[in-house]
């Protein structure tokens, strides 16, 4: 055998082994989710739908405590939020969060054990925006949650830093001259599928308000420049959402006529607000920590860690695949005011 059948024959090998790490074993099952014949159908595999399943359990609530007795805020010191509840909820709660959170660390992990009441951990200062966080999206954000609500394990899931957060990208290399400017694209984007697409479609469309656009609603040139450049970010965009929440486009699309909202379905008006509600939280919660957070939590260009729909989704249609946790901690409920 030649050496160059032998080298043919090795990448052929090195392909075949990439191709079948790469893609999805059958059998794949789908769900109709339109009119036949208008392709309005999804598409998943049940060998990784019951991982995701797994993946997605949720805890064992604890015992409820009596709302009765004194309050947390006239026993505990520095107690800023959460200080209406009695005392029975308020260390309730704690173990709860305790448990989301910091399973391994424990109480440590925000309290310094020789003074609970200390601010000396910049944990306890994120830990209670975070509070203020969740009591908000519970409160306020019910056009996106609905009354499934939120808690501190939708995102955490048992580690202390949620799994799935963003940063800024700053880019990588690219060729000077002509080619200096790689216009946000061209590297491979783990936020876009390993795809040519704009490697950051977070920065302007979940922490800036850039217009989500594929194509202009008037035929002529004039203010709306919608344009295939802005489009290839709407699509990185796109991209990050079918692979957060586990779907393909027709989950909140009309395959017939993706633009247009009345053929689209109810859940492309959730995501609607669902991408508003994490501007929100990016801009007035998470923003409000850049000083907090000290400098190895922070990001290339030296932001904080912000939320995308991975965060809380985590691969499912619905965070936790629907499961309320909210309602056996009704104290996260909000809405929770800071002193």
């Amino acid at each position: 055998m030649s050496l160059g059948l032998r080298i043919s024959l090795g990448l052929a090998a090195v392909l075949a082994v990439g191709l079948a790490s790469t893609f999805e074993h059958p059998p794949a099952q789908t769900v109709q989710r339109g009119y036949r014949g208008t392709g309005m159908v999804e598409v998943f595999n049940p060998a990784l739908l019951d991982a995701k399943i797994a993946a997605n359990a949720i805890p064992a609530a604890f015992a409820p405590a009596s709302a009765e007795g004194p309050k947390a805020g006239k026993i505990y010191k520095n107690v800023k939020v959460l200080g209406d509840l009695s005392v029975g909820q308020f260390t309730r709660l704690m173990a709860g969060m305790t448990t989301w959170v910091a399973p391994q660390q424990g109480c440590g992990y925000c309290h310094s054990a020789d003074n609970f009441a200390a601010d000396d951990k910049y944990t306890k200062v994120v830990a209670r925006r975070m509070l203020q966080m969740v009591a908000h999206i519970n409160a306020d954000w019910q056009p996106h949650v609905g009354a499934t609500g939120v808690t501190c394990y939708t995102c955490h899931r048992g580690q202390p830093v949620p799994a799935q957060l963003w940063f800024t990208s700053p880019g990588g290399p690219h060729p000077e001259g002509m080619l200096e400017s790689d216009v946000g694209k061209n590297l491979p984007a783990p936020a876009a599928g390993l795809a040519a697409l704009p490697y950051d479609p977070y920065t302007p469309f979940l922490s800036g308000a850039a217009p989500i656009r594929v194509a202009a609603t008037q035929a002529l040139p004039g203010t709306d420049r919608s344009s295939i450049k802005q489009t290839e970010w709407t699509y990185a965009l796109m991209v990050h959402f079918s692979e957060a929440l586990g779907v393909n486009c027709t989950y909140c699309h009309n395959s017939r006529s993706f633009g247009d909202w009345s053929q689209s379905t109810p859940q492309r008006a959730t995501a609607w607000y669902g991408i508003r509600m994490v501007r929100d939280l990016n801009g007035v919660y998470l923003g409000s920590l850049a000083g907090v957070f000290p400098q190895q939590r922070l990001g290339p260009t030296g932001d904080v860690a912000k939320v995308n729909c991975a965060t809380c989704h985590q691969g499912a249609y619905k965070p936790l695949f629907g499961v309320s946790m909210l309602k056996d901690w009704p104290e996260l409920a909000g809405p929770v005011a800071a002193k």
